[in-house]
């Protein structure tokens, strides 16, 4: 990714994704399915973080934190003296100081080059941050989270996967849906060749990527986060039933989470240093 690309992220999060709209939202929360029928669900997955984390110590590192958007965010550091969070956009740590004060220490920075010592975290968490680098530059992302972990410690990393199988398998049910109901195709977003992009940067690995790329430099662990994409959940969850279809899912997760951490949209990706 060009410097000029990492500015015009910066930039889309600095005017527009972190900016609180009239419901009192950010507008980055378009990206979520904030429903009442979704609601469990979508709690219980932002919880598993946890799964991935030794719940004390001194210092959380939170990697693209944003604003700490969601309650169940500021869950993960509650076992810690402080969370140190660093983003490039200026506008989410002021969002993020709103939201949790001096348990914070905020720095501007680059998830591809920390500027923090060797083992200087007991623990980290990146929350759908790695994704708006350059695929190249992921590797360097993840290592740069081990080096800043301390021996025996672990990081947490949710991103999304790469045209997963449960997104390849909705899709053609999707295409027909929106063919039904008179609705046009969306077309695929090409960012990069954009004059002016709505929305910004992102680049998805794929599980074989995950474990050729940065399994074999590190101790990982894939889990279950979120099988179920947003784009799914507002397809086919509906009022009438969707909560307890959703618990049937979160349970299924549960139960099979190999199949659901790799084929699923979004895993839980565990760093043990």
């Amino acid at each position: 990714m060009t410097n000029e690309t990492k500015q015009k992220v910066r930039e889309f999060y600095d005017e527009i994704g972190w900016q609180q709209e009239d419901d009192g939202l950010y507008q980055n929360a378009r990206y979520e399915d904030l429903r009442p029928v979704s609601r469990e669900y979508i709690h219980k997955t932002r919880l598993r973080v946890m799964n991935g984390l030794i719940p004390t110590g001194r210092f959380l590192l939170d990697a693209g934190s944003g604003p700490v958007q969601y309650e169940e965010y500021k869950v993960y550091s509650q076992g810690y003296q402080k969370r140190v969070c660093l983003d490039i956009s200026i506008q989410a740590l002021r969002e993020a100081r709103e939201r949790i004060g001096d348990h914070g220490l905020f720095v501007v920075g680059d998830l591809a080059n920390l500027p923090f010592k060797q083992e200087s975290f007991d623990g980290a968490v990146s929350m759908h941050a790695i994704h708006h680098l350059a695929l190249t530059e992921h590797p360097r992302a993840y290592a740069e989270i081990h080096r800043v972990l301390a021996t025996g410690r672990t990081a947490a990393i949710v991103n999304g996967w790469h045209e997963p199988l449960l997104s390849r398998m909705a899709e053609p049910l999707i295409g027909l849906m929106r063919k039904l109901s008179g609705r046009s195709v969306k077309k695929k977003k090409e960012w990069l060749n954009e004059e002016d992009p709505a929305g910004t940067f992102v680049r998805k690995m794929t599980p074989e990527w995950l474990k050729r790329e940065i399994g074999s430099q590190m101790k990982i662990e894939i889990k279950p986060w979120r099988s179920v994409s947003t784009r799914i959940l507002r397809w086919f969850v509906r009022p009438f039933g969707g909560r307890v279809f959703l618990k049937f899912v979160f349970w299924l997760e549960g139960v099979f989470p190999k199949f659901f951490a790799e084929n699923g949209q979004y895993p839980l990706i565990v760093i043990k240093k």
